[in-house]
């Protein structure tokens, strides 16, 4: 028997930061896409789809048109690939740069400031870290961290726990490629619907994409507040926290030496629980490839978000003092915009009115029995 409670967003024990926030009414989504440049997209979509990912759309821009709203001068071939029937949030668009501009941020260590990080759930986090454990010996690059168990939502506190009153939690790990960066997670003793579907269909039994992590530099509070203010999304938690070496689950699968801290700040639609944001910066010396954190290279380097208000959110981000390209159709014949924003992520905004899968509004915990 399942014991549901709900929970409305703003409650402390979620994180939610119940502050006086004027945020502008955007009808901006959770994260979209991740977007992947791409030498190899046959590999790619082989690689995803053992994830649960299949392609349903592909489209060209010639390198004028490109040019003209992402700033690349090569043609490009898009595929948009979804996870089972979630097209909401969490789906992945690989780009293919017929001249790339470069190979990107590359294999780095763990919170390397340009780094981009997609999350998904899954039902066997053990075995994927076995699966790249072996792909490593194979001399393939990959650097997974071995999973850790965690109480991020203070379900436990001041609660007994045995072997009849289970802990509750989430297992969780990374792995850290030369293309790509994952995270995956999975949940002990309780659910959230609509926050990670597992796709039946998935060898892998994974979900879509449900949150993004961006290693950043800059003062985190100056550098992300146009989330807020241009795109309309809450900050999650108490706003800019310090973590650190107290908090087993990011110590981990940041690989943070005692002593060691970071700067953390997250955000989160109004109209999607899933397609969170999480933002780190790093307290002490990292290494720094943001100069290749730019699109036209491989890897992940963009990000989209989509609105049925368009123009409104167009008009926003340049009273942020920030510079958008042109509306423009992008390669799917989309209206959008591009924009690189402070804290040097791109993003591209996408006119859109509605999807299938309706996304959900309330965080509501289903605690389970396992």
């Amino acid at each position: 028997m399942k014991k549901t409670i709900y929970f409305i967003i703003g409650l402390v024990f979620l994180g939610y930061y119940s502050q006086a926030q004027t945020l502008p009414e955007t009808g901006i989504s959770g994260v979209y896409e991740v977007m992947v440049g791409s030498k190899d997209p046959a590999f790619t979509i082989k690689y995803f789809a053992e994830y649960g990912f299949t392609v349903k759309d592909s489209a060209k821009l010639t390198e004028a048109q490109a040019f003209e709203l992402y700033g690349v001068k090569s043609a490009l071939k898009s595929y948009r690939l979804q996870n089972g029937e979630i097209d909401s949030h969490g789906l992945l668009r690989i780009l293919v740069w017929e001249k790339p501009l470069g190979d990107g941020v590359g294999y780095s260590m763990p919170e390397t400031v340009g780094q981009r990080m997609a999350v998904m759930m899954t039902k066997d986090i053990i075995r994927l870290v076995d699966v790249y454990k072996n792909e490593r010996a194979n001399g393939k690059q990959w650097l997974p961290i071995d999973p850790i168990f965690d109480d991020p939502l203070h379900a436990n506190d001041g609660k007994k726990t045995d072997f009849f009153a289970r802990p509750i939690g989430v297992r969780e790990t990374a792995v850290y490629g030369d293309w790509f960066v994952h995270v995956f997670f999975q949940r002990y003793g309780y659910e959230i619907p609509g926050y990670g579907t597992i796709n039946p269909k998935a060898n892998l039994q994974t979900s879509e994409f449900t949150h993004h992590d961006f290693m950043i530099k800059g003062n985190m509070d100056e550098v992300t507040r146009y989330y807020s203010e241009a795109l309309g999304l809450r900050l999650e938690g108490k706003g800019t926290t310090i973590d650190g070496d107290w908090l087993k689950g990011p110590k981990q699968v940041f690989q943070m030496p005692d002593g060691y801290s970071h700067f953390y700040r997250g955000f989160v639609s109004p109209n999607n629980i899933c397609g969170k944001l999480k933002f780190f910066v790093a307290r002490g010396v990292k290494q720094d490839e943001s100069e290749h954190q730019r699109i036209g290279e491989m890897g992940i380097t963009l990000h989209s978000f989509y609105t049925p208000k368009l123009n409104f959110v167009y008009d926003l981000i340049k009273k942020s003092n920030i510079v958008p390209s042109k509306i423009l159709k992008n390669e799917f014949g989309e209206s959008s915009f591009v924009f690189k924003g402070p804290d040097g992520v791109n993003w591209q905004i996408i006119e859109k009115t509605e999807t299938k899968h309706k996304p959900e509004l309330k965080l509501i915990f289903q605690y389970l029995k396992n």
